[in-house]
């Protein structure tokens, strides 16, 4: 008898073990859970959906990052498992937030979360009449500079995330706030080199603010606008030359071959004269240089802050030997500015892609755009 029960407890204990080292075996990993926010063009960004949380991966936050980050941004009361590693976590919706880049006012505008900006590095650098009218009326808090915030008035302001960027991820302020608390995360859209890449951001704050449908659906008017104008750029008949930037000092800096600035060219049936080179920031490369190769360009685009010939006279004469500049078909996006002096383009521009190129196609092309009233670019004058 005293076998027998023996035998039976020993059944029992193999049972259950057996039941425990299953039940192990069949937890779901986290990885096979969840459900991938489509991301076509953005080569930095991942997002993985849980339902009640989201993973957010940021590849190259900054030019050669030697590392990855993970954000966990989970709604009240989420079921997270253990495992789950992050650098930051952010509770979503965030109800507040501070962004560091003028870049991330449209995203805040386009998805009608603009009155969450509690505080912003630079006031004036600004353009949007609507986030101006709510600085105006006090509700967004001058933070200093981005490379140096006034941490303390940050501090008091208790954000629910501050979305900074970084050229080489060496910002202190950033590590005493998130000694303090309150978690930075970084955006990366300024790394990305392609129009429809760096929009595609959008979907990054969508998920912040709970508002990835939103975020979707202006991606994909965005995208198909886009796409429409390139297809259109075809019909021209004509391709002409393009030059771009301007001197400073002894170096003129002009776009690299596989630069943002390069594809628009290129997408608008344009022949951009240094689309030959390698890179996706800018050239540095002597007068002489670019004179040899550009003398005879039909277009001159983005002359730097130039808004004006007289101007580009001033800063040196030589400008006046590009066929460009004596046929007075040199295009600037400096001149529209915002109230307290921020150029539009810069603000804008990254969240609108299908408005510049569209621009530069009634430019290069006006027969295709008939009456078109540029956006950006506007003829110097």
């Amino acid at each position: 008898m005293k076998n027998i029960l023996y035998t039976y407890s020993l059944l029992l204990l193999i049972v259950s073990f057996g039941c425990k080292s299953d039940k192990k075996e069949k937890a779901p990993l986290l990885t096979k859970q969840g459900k991938e926010v489509e991301i076509q063009y953005a080569s930095g960004l991942k997002i993985t959906d849980f339902g009640d949380h989201k993973i957010i991966t940021v590849e190259n936050p900054w030019p050669n990052a030697d590392r990855t980050y993970r954000y966990l941004l989970a709604e009240e009361g989420a079921n997270v498992p253990q495992d789950v590693e992050f650098d930051q976590r952010v509770q979503i919706p965030v109800k507040n937030i501070v962004v560091t880049s003028t870049t991330h006012i449209p995203a805040l505008e386009i998805l009608n979360s603009e009155e969450l900006l509690v505080g912003f590095p630079g006031l004036d650098y600004i353009s949007s009449e609507k986030t101006r009218s709510l600085i105006t009326a006090g509700k967004v808090k001058e933070l200093g500079k981005n490379e140096a915030l006034n941490t303390e008035s940050l501090l008091n302001l208790q954000p629910d995330v501050v979305i900074g960027f970084s050229v080489d991820g060496s910002n202190k302020s950033f590590n005493t706030l998130e000694k303090s608390g309150i978690p930075v995360v970084f955006n990366a859209d300024w790394t990305e080199s392609t129009p429809l890449g760096k929009v595609e951001w959008i979907k990054f704050f969508g998920a912040f603010l709970g508002k990835m449908d939103e975020a979707n659906a202006f991606f994909e008017k965005v995208e198909a606008d886009y796409l429409s104008a390139k297809e259109l750029a075809k019909k021209a008949e004509d391709k002409p030359d393009v030059v771009a930037g301007a001197m400073f000092k002894d170096q003129w800096y002009l776009p690299a071959g596989n630069s943002w600035q390069a594809i628009f060219i290129e997408d608008a049936h344009a022949n951009y004269l240094f689309g030959q080179t390698e890179g996706t920031g800018s050239l540095s490369l002597s007068f002489e240089n670019v004179l040899t190769q550009a003398a005879q360009a039909d277009f001159w685009m983005g002359p730097a802050q130039f808004t004006a010939y007289e101007e580009m006279l001033q800063a040196s004469p030589h400008y006046s030997r590009f066929e460009a500049f004596q046929e007075k078909n040199i295009y600037t996006f400096a001149s529209e500015k915002g109230s307290t002096g921020g150029v539009i383009f810069y603000e804008l521009a990254p969240m609108r892609p299908d408005l510049v190129l569209k621009d530069m196609i009634s430019i290069f092309h006006p027969q295709l755009l008939p009456n078109y009233n540029t956006t950006f670019y506007k003829p110097l004058k």
